[in-house]
């Protein structure tokens, strides 16, 4: 197990044998990834994230001690020792691409053409390119050309 694999024992699987599955038993509710995607837009104080989701104080408290447990979020006294900070662990910034490819999802099928949204951009003020899937040798994979292979 890595560092910063998950134990299993704390966590009843929706199916222990899938990682999406599992990802989503760790991270996969609505509130946790918009923390996640607030983290990732540095925000670290308990207030930042009530004030940028809107989330009501209980369910926040509740999802930011799951993150912590689960690994994806670090939390540690703030340097004026009065309040707590949250920072990304390893596993919680591995999830960039995962909101960048729920970001891009909802460009494409969450919007009507023209209509006004966000959009992440590179250091040097370019929207990101489409994140799409390759196979071992650079070409594009889709459902078409991958099958699932249950290794035991």
């Amino acid at each position: 197990m890595t560092e910063s694999a998950h134990r299993s024992d704390d966590v009843a699987w929706t199916d222990p044998t899938c990682p999406v599955a599992r990802t989503l038993d760790l991270v996969g509710d609505r509130w946790s990834l918009l923390i996640v995607r607030d983290a990732m837009d540095g925000a670290k104080a308990f207030s930042d994230f009530q004030q940028r989701t809107g989330i009501a104080r209980n369910i926040l408290t509740d999802r930011l001690r799951r993150l912590v447990e689960r690994g994806v979020l670090d939390r540690e006294a703030a340097p004026s020792g009065r309040r707590q900070v949250y920072t990304l662990t390893e596993a919680g910034r591995d999830l960039f691409t995962v909101v960048v490819a729920l970001r891009q999802w909802g460009e494409r099928h969450a919007y009507a053409p023209g209509e006004v949204h966000s959009v992440l951009v590179d250091e040097r003020g370019v929207p990101l390119p489409e994140l799409r899937p390759a196979c071992s040798l650079g070409a594009p994979a889709d459902l078409d050309t991958t099958f699932l292979r249950k290794d035991c």
